[in-house]
């Protein structure tokens, strides 16, 4: 008779039992109940799904408070720029953040930027550069860009930025014409909706294998689930959405992060 099996056996019944009974003890004594240790999620927190929670006002101020590191160039910047009336072009502060982490992951050196308005992503993303790099930024306003150029000359990234006034699409087909295609490492498409598949088109040729397409406003206020708004912008917007799913050239996922972006990768 194996006698060590035998006490084995008993050891593990005697604590099985003895846990049982500590449960059983926790959900019937009144000094020690279920819904001390289980409270029930306020309303305002409650998961859309089972993954989703709701980003009210003070949930966003507490991730900003634990993670956002602003420069002073980038915060000063930020600030004159919300005083314009245009302000909501303007990339909220966590996705310029944002957009410097994926600099920094895909170790980028060459990126190309459609759409500068102010300047405050640009300052983000040419911080995040190393001393060899270069971003190419595109827009049509030398009145918005010059706002920004002043606080990219205080963080000291001038340098790096090469900014070209004008449509962009023909900065996209001047580019394609000196035979930059595939040299750049991020594309940053934030400019007129209207011609968003177009520069999409245009920014694949241009971007490398394994490079990274980061598409703003693909959430549009809400608008891409409202058919009432039936406006050009949103059409274009809801059409390269659909588009991107089936699209075998590269990898894609949405984030609900500020408008909305879709991080693109080319194959």
């Amino acid at each position: 008779m194996n006698y060590k099996k035998i006490i084995s056996y008993a050891a593990l019944s005697l604590y099985a039992c003895t846990y049982i009974s500590s449960v059983k003890a926790i959900e019937t004594n009144t000094k020690y109940k279920r819904e001390d240790y289980v409270k029930k999620m306020p309303k305002e927190y409650e998961f859309k799904s089972a993954t989703i929670i709701r980003i009210n006002d003070a949930i966003y101020e507490y991730m900003l408070d634990v993670s956002l590191r602003e420069p002073q160039p980038m915060r000063r910047l930020r600030e004159e720029t919300a005083k314009d009336s245009q302000s909501i072009m303007q990339s909220p502060v966590d996705q310029g953040q944002f957009m410097a982490l994926m600099v920094k992951l895909t170790n980028a050196k060459n990126i190309l930027e459609i759409g500068t308005f102010t300047g405050y992503s640009t300052l983000w993303m040419a911080s995040a550069l190393p001393e060899n790099g270069k971003i190419i930024t595109c827009d049509v306003s030398p009145q918005w860009t010059s706002i920004g150029e002043k606080y990219w000359k205080e963080a000291g990234v001038r340098d790096k930025i090469d900014l070209r006034i004008g449509p962009a699409e023909n900065t996209l087909n001047q580019l394609i014409e000196d035979k930059t295609q595939e040299q750049f490492d991020i594309v940053f498409i934030d400019a007129d909706k209207s011609n968003q598949s177009l520069y999409y088109e245009k920014s694949l040729k241009l971007l490398r294998p394994g490079g990274l397409i980061i598409l703003d406003n693909v959430l549009w206020q809400g608008k891409v689930v409202d058919h009432s708004f039936d406006d050009v912008d949103t059409k274009s917007i809801r059409t390269l959405n659909a588009q991107l799913k089936d699209d075998s050239r590269v990898d894609i996922s949405m984030l609900a992060l500020g408008d909305g972006v879709t991080l693109i990768r080319k194959r």
